[in-house]
């Protein structure tokens, strides 16, 4: 049985730590002395003061977490985070509705880079920043940064890590105890997104732009602070950067930590999700590139390479950069963009979607039964890197499939049924879900999510919610048989 007492005093606990977060941005603003800085001042004395004030009215019923505790501090912690994320935007953005500024703070924390802002050139720095540095935070988990830290407060942190974690298979331990992991996938994090901000400002981008945009790379976010996105700068170089960046974010953090341990790159190159990863790239990249070339969309078949790469990659990794409509493409090209979204990230990368594990273990399992349909006997199991996958993953991985599967029409068919149109209505869905960021239709990369109506909005929120935590996280705690003994 859980305990929402010791769980609303875990919670204040992180929000303590978000409202340390604040710090980040307030700098920005200071430095600028630009009209934000009092929204911050305000925002970071309001969230302290809650956290402090649930912390300590909830401190007598601290105890260990049990594991259905550590869904709802998950489940609780990106509910109510978001909203004091969204303060500093409702104070700073003058007619900024709730709606909106929680629908934002949403996106930037999970790592989802839809938006509903306009004019983003004009927004004061600070504020910029601070939806760009939601998404590093959000992008790896701030629930694993939770774990890393609640140790030295005296709380276990395995049941957390399990609940946040992405992937098919939360068990793989890399380190003996899992704090060490947590802060091992940190400097790990860390290390790539410095080298990502120094490659920005190699590239030509000002070392404020470097840093948002280092951010929202590295968290596969896509939230920019120019309204163009990448085509402010329409420069080969900039977007070399991002996509190699981007490519490298979309690879599990857990195989780079591995290969620090043994100083090998074995880890990558015997990995089958990640040659499966790096394949899906290059054939859609050549895909696309030969689409825009035969079609007259780019005629200088090396330029249509290097649109190819930046989109197919920024798409396919959930990140959502764009550096021009490709909406207006041949309507192939742009479904195909979308679609990759949805698998292409490998598991333990901070992009969003299934998980391209969960897609190779499907493909097996598929050929697994075509072969017994020709010879019922054969014994055939499912295998991955060598290894005999259990029963109960491959249970997981249809169950999970299944429910994406039942989300996903259902969101649809709800945002149909408020009147918008099917396109817009379906890649809406699909990009939260997902966590891509631009959809289709109304909701294209040359438009936003503003257009949409407050209900269309909490709607879409709840889907990127549902898909940061990977759904199961979250609609378990729906079911009567969580809060049975």
């Amino acid at each position: 049985m859980t305990s929402p007492l010791a769980v609303i005093a875990l919670v204040g606990r992180m929000v303590v730590l978000f409202a340390l977060l604040m710090i980040v941005p307030l700098a920005f603003a200071v430095d600028r002395h630009d009209a934000a800085e009092q929204a911050f001042l305000v925002s970071i004395a309001i969230t302290l003061g809650a956290g402090g004030l649930m912390s300590l009215a909830m401190r007598r019923f601290r105890r260990e977490l049990q594991p259905r505790d550590g869904f709802v501090l998950v489940g609780l912690t990106w509910l109510v985070l978001p909203a004091f994320g969204a303060l500093p935007l409702l104070l700073a953005i003058p007619g900024l509705s709730v709606t909106d500024a929680y629908f934002e703070a949403m996106s930037g924390f999970s790592a989802t880079g839809a938006t509903v802002l306009t004019g983003l050139d004009q927004l004061p720095l600070s504020v910029n920043v601070w939806r760009c540095f939601l998404q590093l935070v959000g992008g790896l988990g701030i629930i694993v940064l939770a774990v890393a830290i609640l140790p030295l407060l005296g709380v276990g942190g395995a049941q957390l890590f399990k609940a946040e974690a992405a992937g098919p298979m939360k068990d793989a331990k890399l380190t003996p105890r899992i704090a060490e992991t947590a802060r091992g996938l940190w400097v790990v994090y860390f290390a790539f997104s410095l080298a990502c901000m120094l490659a920005y400002r190699w590239a030509g981008m000002s070392w404020a732009d470097a840093f948002m945009h280092m951010c929202t790379t590295m968290g596969l976010g896509g939230f920019s602070s120019h309204d163009a996105s990448f085509g402010y700068w329409d420069s080969p170089k900039i977007e070399a950067v991002a996509t190699v960046f981007m490519v490298l974010a979309g690879v599990s953090f857990m195989r780079y930590f591995i290969v620090l341990r043994q100083r090998s790159l074995r880890p990558l190159t015997n990995d089958r999700e990640i040659r499966t990863y790096v394949s899906v790239l290059v054939v859609s990249v050549m895909l696309v590139a030969v689409l825009l070339s035969a079609h007259g969309v780019i005629d200088d078949f090396p330029e249509a390479l290097r649109t190819s790469a930046f989109h197919v990659v920024s798409l396919a990794t959930t990140t959502g950069y764009a550096s021009t409509d490709y909406a207006q493409w041949p309507v192939f090209a742009p479904v195909l963009l979308m679609f990759l979204g949805c698998f292409v990230s490998c598991a333990g990368s901070t992009g969003g979607g299934i998980k391209l594990v969960r897609m190779v273990l499907l493909i097996k399992q598929a050929r697994r039964e075509l072969v017994r349909i020709v010879h019922p006997r054969v014994v055939n199991p499912v295998t991955l890197g060598g290894a005999i996958m259990p029963p109960a993953v491959m249970t997981a991985v249809l169950g999970y499939m299944l429910i994406y599967g039942a989300a996903t029409m259902g969101l649809t068919m709800l945002m149909l049924f408020t009147g918008l149109d099917i396109v817009s209505s379906f890649s809406a869905v699909v990009a939260t879900v997902n966590n891509i960021g631009p959809g289709l239709g109304l909701v294209g990369p040359s438009s936003n999510f503003g257009v949409l109506n407050d209900f269309q909005i909490w709607v879409l929120t709840f889907a990127m919610l549902l898909g940061r935590l990977e759904l199961l996280t979250v609609l378990v705690l729906f079911t009567g048989h969580f809060w049975r003994k």
